[in-house]
C-alpha cells in the first residue's frame, strides 16, 4: 500500500494532538496534586493556630489564584478529551477556554508583579505548589492556546463573557470581608493585600485604583487572546 504525503501528514497531525491530550492530562493532575498540597499544609496551619478549618477552606476557595486553576483543569481535561476524539473544539468549549487563559495569564502577571516580594509566615506556603500554580499552569496555558489544534475564531463580544467572572468575584470579596473576621487576629480576611484598605495608604480609593487596573489588565489579555483566535484559527482539516 502507497503512503501518501497527505497520509503521513494526517498521521503527523493526529499524533500530535494526542501529544497535546497527554500534555494537558499531564498539566490538569500536577495543578491538582499541587492544589491539594497546598491546601493539607493551610489545614495543618489552621489547625495549630486554632483558626476555624472551616473557615480556611472557605478563603482557601475564595483566592481567584485557586479559582483560576480549578478552572484550568476543568479546561485541560475537556481539551484532552476534544484532542483524543480528534474533532475541532465546539464553539462553547472555545469560549470557556478563553475565559480561563484570560484568567491564568492575568493570575501569572499580579503575582509576578505585585505578589511575588509579599513575605508569608513561615511555612504556610508549599513552595513549589505555589510555583505551579502562579507561573508553571499559567505559561502552559497561554502556551497551549497558541499551540493547540482546534480552537476556532472568536467574536469581540467573548469579552464581556471574560469580564463577568472578576467582575463578580471582586464584588463578592470587597462584600464579604467587613463580615469574616480572622479567628486569631480579630481582623476582616481578604485573599490579597491590595485589596484590603487597611494595608492601602488611600484606604478604598488604592483598593479602587487597583481594581481598575486589574480589569484593565484582563480587557487587555482578554483581547489579546481573542485577537489570536481570529489571527492564526487552530483547526483540524
Amino acid at each position: 500500500m502507497k503512503l501518501t504525503f497527505e497520509g503521513i501528514t494526517v498521521v503527523k497531525s493526529i499524533a500530535y494532538k494526542y501529544v497535546i491530550a497527554v500534555v494537558r492530562v499531564v498539566v490538569a493532575v500536577l495543578i491538582v496534586v499541587a492544589i491539594v498540597a497546598q491546601l493539607e499544609r493551610s489545614v495543618v496551619n489552621w489547625r495549630n493556630t486554632g483558626l476555624s478549618v472551616s473557615f480556611g477552606i472557605t478563603n482557601f476557595f475564595s483566592f481567584f489564584t485557586i479559582e483560576s486553576n480549578v478552572a484550568t483543569v476543568v479546561v485541560l481535561l475537556i481539551g484532552a478529551i476534544y484532542a483524543f476524539s480528534k474533532r475541532n473544539d465546539p464553539h462553547w468549549y472555545t469560549v470557556f477556554r478563553v475565559i480561563v487563559v484570560t484568567y491564568m495569564g492575568v493570575t501569572g502577571v499580579v503575582y509576578n508583579l505585585l505578589l511575588r516580594g509579599v513575605e508569608l509566615p513561615q511555612g504556610t506556603t508549599v513552595a513549589w505548589s505555589n510555583e505551579v500554580l502562579h507561573v508553571v499552569a499559567c505559561a502552559y496555558l497561554v502556551l497551549d492556546w497558541f499551540i493547540a489544534p482546534g480552537r476556532t475564531p472568536l467574536t469581540w463580544r467573548t469579552l464581556r463573557a471574560i469580564v463577568i467572572f472578576p467582575i463578580v468575584w471582586a464584588i463578592y470579596t470587597l462584600v464579604r470581608a467587613p463580615f469574616t473576621v480572622n479567628d486569631n487576629h480579630g481582623k476582616a480576611w481578604y485573599p490579597y493585600p491590595f485589596l484590603n484598605p487597611a494595608l492601602a495608604n488611600e484606604g478604598y480609593f488604592s483598593v479602587a485604583f487597583y481594581v481598575v487596573l486589574i480589569a484593565g489588565v484582563v480587557c487587555a489579555v482578554g483581547a489579546g487572546a481573542i485577537w489570536v483566535s481570529r489571527r492564526k484559527p487552530v483547526v483540524t482539516a
